[in-house]
């Protein structure tokens, strides 16, 4: 294949509890109305991104996975997920608090819907004075005075609250108890799948007076009732050079983040590598190309998701400020 940076059409969804801060703070050119998700890059069957530039433009990643597979991919992905893009990344705007919820595990997920579980990853990008997000219980919950408090209609007095800023980085585990605050905009960077069950969502009704559906049953033989003392997570500082740094956010089983800031033009020797890497800017500007087709660059100001080709042996990035999100498997 030909190997240069890939970007994607984002794909908008419209959420009773979104808004325009997708347009406000990521400077997306979303339709109006109540837009939640910008789904940037996806195998989800029903919802696949389709390349936007280059040689490939309208072609869906996964019939580019499908011709191009351990050239794209890297052949230890492959082994390990076959022929399925095993990241989805988004970007998600909560106008309004979003429904409480939790995602099963690998193992739930497989018995359950035939589908992989939900690990993921939130990276604060803006955040309204006093917005807090949901990350798990407080200490000495277990499932019998959870299903109590949920009758009782107290269950937000038996949860953590996190007061966030930009730059703050969440991993939600599945089991997880969680939702996003109010006044939050942030990307998501999770395992491929849309398994959710809804446990709480504030008796909020639809225009119909309609309540949305709750998943109890299946919830709390999901949940993981443990504390613990910290869900956010705590970089680890690599000093790459004076003008670029690199900290280590999150490594999973399912993926890993880093976080690259850069104050200059960077260059990333992949020649070692066999897997692809995605880049997220979540802050100011860059330029992205390869050594094996110089001539061709992909422009990418703040909101864009970029993904490199595991074929590709040396990345530039041409910069004079950006903060980028690089995730891998």
């Amino acid at each position: 294949m030909q190997p240069y940076p890939l970007v994607f059409t984002p794909i908008y969804k419209e959420r009773l509890w979104g808004g325009q801060g997708l347009r406000i703070f990521l400077k997306k050119a979303i339709p109006d109305g109540y837009i939640g998700e910008s789904w940037e890059l996806s195998g989800v069957e029903g919802s696949v991104s389709v390349v936007s530039n280059g040689l490939y433009q309208g072609v869906s990643l996964n019939q580019m996975i499908q011709e191009f597979g351990a050239e794209l991919l890297g052949q230890p992905t492959i082994d390990r997920f076959g022929r399925a893009f095993p990241i989805l990344i988004k970007f998600l705007d909560a106008r309004l608090d979003l429904s409480i919820q939790v995602h099963p595990s690998d193992k739930l997920a497989r018995e359950r819907h035939q589908s992989f579980g939900k690990n993921e990853m939130w990276y604060i990008l803006h955040a309204a004075s006093n917005a807090k997000l949901i990350v798990g219980f407080k200490q000495g919950v277990d499932q019998e005075n959870y299903l109590k408090a949920l009758e009782e209609k107290r269950l937000t007095n038996i949860l953590e609250y996190h007061q966030v800023k930009p730059n703050d980085a969440f991993l939600i585990e599945t089991g997880t108890i969680h939702a996003i605050g109010a006044g939050i905009v942030l990307a998501e960077i999770q395992q491929t799948s849309d398994v959710t069950y809804r446990v709480y969502d504030f008796d909020r009704t639809d225009a119909a007076g309609n309540k949305r559906e709750l998943h109890t049953e299946l919830a709390k033989d999901a949940l993981n009732y443990g504390h613990k003392t910290s869900y956010k997570l705590t970089p680890k500082s690599t000093k790459e050079s004076e003008q670029s740094a690199l900290s280590t956010l999150a490594q999973t089983p399912y993926f890993s983040t880093n976080e690259l800031c850069l104050e200059a033009n960077f260059t990333r020797d992949l020649a070692a590598s066999d897997h692809f890497l995605i880049y997220i800017v979540v802050e100011g500007q860059a330029e992205f190309k390869t050594a094996e087709l110089p001539d061709f660059s992909v422009d990418a100001p703040i909101g864009t998701t970029v993904l490199i080709p595991a074929c590709c042996k040396k990345l530039r990035i041409h910069t004079n400020s950006c903060r980028l999100l690089e995730v891998f498997v």
